[in-house]
């Protein structure tokens, strides 16, 4: 397993290049750049409505709207070089890119564009928001399904499995977002109660309050924003699990165990809870690794929460480059990493499974 390990650590590095030199290349080819943006603010024109993305000619400016260029604006060439060193666009492409790798390897992300802030500590500050809400969802996500699932597998063709899967099915067709809206409406002053604040992930005094407190005015920020989220996965993890009992429960060596005079109870959670649990105990980290990232973009929008994915959203928006590459570059190094933690993951939780013969 160490030298599987060390293969896959090794295989990070160009797999991290792969994809960086790929969203360059694409982000590149996009029109509106920060140089094309500073013209048309410069202009008086509005290029963040979309009515404007800019081109840059040897003689001055040359601004493209909705009906086409208007000409050239007599903005001093002198002047459009100094923009375009200002964000490093006065070197090639395959020198800024080069450049930009370089200072990867040392985690240096860079300065961002329009904020006065180093990228890493944007990072940084925006992480405990989306961290709060990928890792408490993720852990309630579980908590539920899995003993939802054994139950579902326990009693299997009962009522009790048809109104869950009903009701579990029905939450998964409902969007997050939509789920979000509703709760806001019903339980945030939306128009019924005003139990839950609307924003922030703490109160305005927060400080101020004992350490109970603390932990109560933060979980009670994160009620509705981590409800919506898991609302709508419970049924992938739940028909996992219980699909994964119901196939080892029908397997021989659980037959055996009854014919021995196991109780049930001792066969179901001596013998097949082991095996059924490999796979979902395994997929905890790519499950976090997705709600982290991915998951939680749109909660945060509408609950007013500043985390990592209205960072990215803002950056990529507003064409924050060294905000959108280094956020792509924590994310994906975390999720190559989390996902190694889930192969390792399976052989903790059975050794027989060996990755590294498996390759070969």
């Amino acid at each position: 397993m160490s030298d599987y390990i060390l293969r896959r650590l090794f295989l990070i590095i160009p797999t991290l290049f792969g994809i960086l030199l790929l969203n360059f290349i694409i982000i590149q080819a996009a029109p509106g750049g920060p140089v094309e943006q500073t013209i048309a603010h410069l202009q008086g024109l509005d290029a963040a409505t979309g009515g404007a993305t800019g081109r840059v000619s040897g003689g001055g400016a040359e601004v493209a709207t909705a009906n086409g260029y208007r000409g050239a604006q007599g903005l001093d060439p002198e002047l459009i070089k100094e923009i375009e060193k200002m964000y490093g666009f006065d070197k090639p492409a395959t020198e800024r890119f080069l450049i930009m790798i370089k200072n990867y390897l040392t985690f240096d992300l860079g300065q961002s564009f329009y904020r006065d802030a180093k990228v890493t500590d944007l990072i940084l500050e925006k992480m405990p928001v989306s961290i709060s809400l990928g890792l408490w969802s993720t852990l309630i996500m579980y908590l539920v399904s899995i003993p939802l699932g054994i139950a579902k597998a326990v009693h299997h063709g009962s009522k009790f499995d048809m109104w869950t899967s009903t009701a579990i099915i029905i939450g998964y067709a409902i969007p997050a977002f939509l789920f979000a809206i509703m709760l806001i409406i019903v339980f945030a002053g939306g128009s019924y109660f005003d139990w839950f604040p609307l924003k922030g992930l703490t109160s305005n005094n927060f400080n101020l309050l004992t350490a109970w407190g603390k932990i109560k005015d933060y979980f009670w920020h994160l009620a509705l924003p981590i409800t919506a989220l898991v609302i709508g996965n419970f049924a992938t993890l739940t028909f996992l699990t219980k699909n994964s009992f119901l196939d080892e429960i029908g397997k021989q060596y659980v037959i055996t165990a009854r014919a021995k005079g196991l109780s049930e109870r001792q066969v179901l959670y001596g013998h097949v809870l082991r095996n059924a649990m490999l796979i979902v105990i395994a997929g905890f980290p790519a499950a976090f690794t997705g709600l982290f990232f991915t998951g939680s973009f749109l909660i945060e929008v509408i609950f007013s929460l500043d985390g990592l994915g209205l960072l990215g959203y803002e950056s990529a928006i507003s064409r924050d480059y060294p905000v959108v590459f280094g956020s792509l570059f924590i994310f994906t190094l975390i999720g190559l990493v989390m996902k190694l933690v889930g192969d390792f993951c399976y052989h903790l939780v059975d050794p027989r499974i060996d990755f590294a013969n498996r390759e070969r």
